[in-house]
């Protein structure tokens, strides 16, 4: 009996053994987390991220391209209004492309190493490695970190990060404000690790001229080199053989006239920033008439002053702009100037600026994030 008895204690001893063995705690997953974004080639994923700092949730959908050491190719696709803006890294610098515009802009930046995205992988795990302090959870299939968040604005303090237990991709991050409450969402609906690419992949002009297309209904796509390709869509997908002439047609939208941009004199709505720092008001606009376009100026006074510029839109040749990326979230703008700075971005179709000489950067991308939910058409 108790032979029988000190076999059953071995039994269930050896078999907790084994069960710890097979679950991994925080400094586990760690270590791993370190090998993998040291050994890491390259990768592609895509997904959906949601902004909540408007009046209602703005979705966008983020694909993004990484080749060692230094290559990449972000997409941020407004779900809403079918807009997209890439950025892109290669030996060259960094572009910023609208392609419906046929515009884009070369920076001369160490971007996306001096300031992280939330849909980074290498930014993620970073901030999981650095903090000491993090917090982590174990669930049926996610190692769930909760670190410190580690953006270029304070409004950003703390993330919950979800990994794929099987090959620690990312499946869903979360990231929130002082009061806890969720700003910036990813949900990540793939992850490919080791993807091949081609030096052309990351081509300033090739992307843009394929987006282009794209925009017009030409599909997106990487062969098995790792190659951009252009596919034709069928007929079926086009609609293609249909009766365009029809005035039922031509109310479905299936002529072949494409729409063609506003002229850069014709007028828009003024947009106003939602959020204004404690201790700003309003104070004054006014409308200037340039050579070929109009422009209209807001002037804000107060704790900070500062000047809301917003344009149409030109189109335009690449060109060097001396001055750094900044990650605006619903899109990318750039940071001109020293003592007197000026953030730029552009959005459907129009461009703004915010000029001062002594508003912080940090609440000049919360007065842009204010304005991104609206629309100036």
């Amino acid at each position: 009996m108790r032979r029988i008895t000190w076999m059953l204690t071995i039994i269930i001893v050896f078999g907790i053994v084994m069960t710890a063995c097979g679950k991994k705690d925080a400094a586990g997953v760690v270590k791993d987390l370190d090998k993998v974004v040291t050994k890491l080639e390259s990768y592609q994923t895509s997904g959906t991220m949601t902004l909540y700092t408007g009046d209602s949730p703005q979705e966008y959908k983020v694909e993004v391209w990484h080749q060692k050491p230094s290559y990449y190719r972000i997409a941020l696709t407004n779900a809403q209004k079918n807009i997209t803006q890439i950025v892109l890294r290669n030996d060259q610098g960094v572009y910023v492309l609208t392609p419906s515009l046929n515009k884009s802009f070369r920076f001369q930046s160490d971007w996306p190493e001096n300031q992280g995205q939330v849909y980074l992988y290498q930014t993620l795990i970073r901030s999981i490695l650095s903090d000491s302090s993090r917090q982590f959870v174990s669930d049926k299939d996610s190692y769930v970190f909760d670190v410190a968040a580690n953006y270029n604005t304070h409004a950003l303090v703390r993330q919950k990060i979800w990994l794929n237990k099987e090959n620690y991709a990312p499946k869903q991050v979360q990231v929130s404000d002082a009061q806890a409450k969720v700003v910036v969402e990813v949900k990540f609906d793939k992850f490919d690790f080791n993807t091949k690419f081609d030096d052309k992949s990351f081509d300033m002009q090739r992307n843009l001229d394929a987006a282009a297309q794209d925009a017009k209904g030409t599909m997106l796509e990487v062969d098995e080199n790792g190659m951009l390709i252009e596919k034709v869509p069928s007929a079926d997908e086009t609609g293609a053989g249909m009766d365009t002439g029809s005035p039922d047609a031509a109310a479905n939208g299936q002529g072949t006239e494409e729409p063609s941009s506003p002229a850069l004199s014709e007028p828009f709505g003024v947009i106003v920033p939602t959020y204004l720092p404690e201790g700003v008001v309003y104070s004054d606009s006014k409308a200037v008439e340039d050579s070929d376009r109009s422009i209209v100026i807001q002037r804000y006074e107060g704790a900070y002053q500062f000047t809301i510029s917003e344009t149409r839109a030109a189109d335009r040749a690449t060109s060097l702009v001396p001055s750094e990326v900044v990650d605006l979230g619903f899109t990318t703008g750039w940071l001109a100037g020293d003592d007197l700075q000026t953030l730029t971005w552009t959005i459907d179709g129009l461009e703004f600026r915010i000029t001062s000489d002594n508003l912080p950067v940090t609440e000049m991308v919360k007065i842009a994030s204010s304005m991104q939910d609206q629309t100036g058409k």
